[in-house]
């Protein structure tokens, strides 16, 4: 079984959240062959220097010991957490893939994505994403005191809520061009991203895009889940307590 996550949005203050990860990777995870994290595992990561922060090294720890039990976990940045480098990939165990990936599995060629790359319309998040993805200005940023990198991190998530308020559903989701573009470029039938927060199954011309959901367990209803890639190839949504949405 291959299993895909994203959008968990983990934080220090959110202990719910953070059982519920932690309950997926022991009840679900641990009999898995692969588990692919496709972005926003954290709500922010302001570099690796930060991983000896108890809760990033529990975190850390649960990923670690799926690694160590067999499972093979790979990595998608999301627009919270690009900042993942080597450490805390040799930390935990897994393995730093590009913003775009694909698998082949039982015939098929399944794109991997994030998801904010694919949002176009939204043209000020599109010229920011272009900034912070530059080596120069990440190199800038991580060089500078973790405490004020978190000062900075902070102000930008204030800002982004301030700006997605005044946002359409249209601007802040996917365009048609630029799914279209995905698909055409990696020659494959079958998308599964994250960072829209509104999973669904879309069949796009005959071509299959699953939209994984974000996690929040203390919601009514609860919201969260994976999609998995069952040993038969069939790939089926999940809600959190496991249950089958198709």
């Amino acid at each position: 079984m291959i299993l895909f996550i994203s959008d968990l949005h983990l934080q220090e203050d959110r202990p719910a959240l953070t059982e519920a990860f932690l309950r997926f990777v022991d009840e679900r995870a641990r009999s898995a062959r692969q588990l692919y994290l496709l972005g926003d595992l954290f709500e922010y990561w302001a570099g690796d220097d930060d991983l000896d922060a108890p809760f990033h090294q529990r975190i850390v720890s649960s990923l670690r010991s799926l690694a160590d039990g067999g499972v093979e976990l790979f990595w998608i940045a999301g627009n919270r957490d690009f900042l993942v480098g080597d450490a805390f990939a040799q930390a935990a165990g897994l393995t730093l893939l590009p913003e775009t990936w694909v698998v082949e599995d039982h015939g098929r060629r399944i794109v991997l994505v994030h998801g904010d790359a694919q949002c176009t319309m939204d043209v000020n998040y599109m010229a920011f994403r272009a900034q912070v993805r530059q080596p120069a200005w990440q190199q800038q940023f991580l060089a500078m005191p973790l405490t004020q990198r978190k000062g900075i991190i902070a102000g930008l998530r204030d800002n982004s809520r301030k700006d997605q308020a005044g946002k359409s559903d249209e601007i802040m989701d996917v365009t048609p061009a630029a799914i279209a573009a995905v698909f055409a470029e990696t020659d494959t039938t079958v998308m599964i991203h994250g960072h829209t927060h509104r999973p669904a199954l879309h069949d796009v011309d005959g071509k299959l895009r699953y939209v994984l959901p974000d996690w929040e367990p203390e919601a009514t209803p609860p919201r969260g889940g994976w999609i998995a890639i069952d040993d038969d190839g069939t790939i089926t949504r999940h809600t959190l307590d496991g249950s089958r949405i198709d």
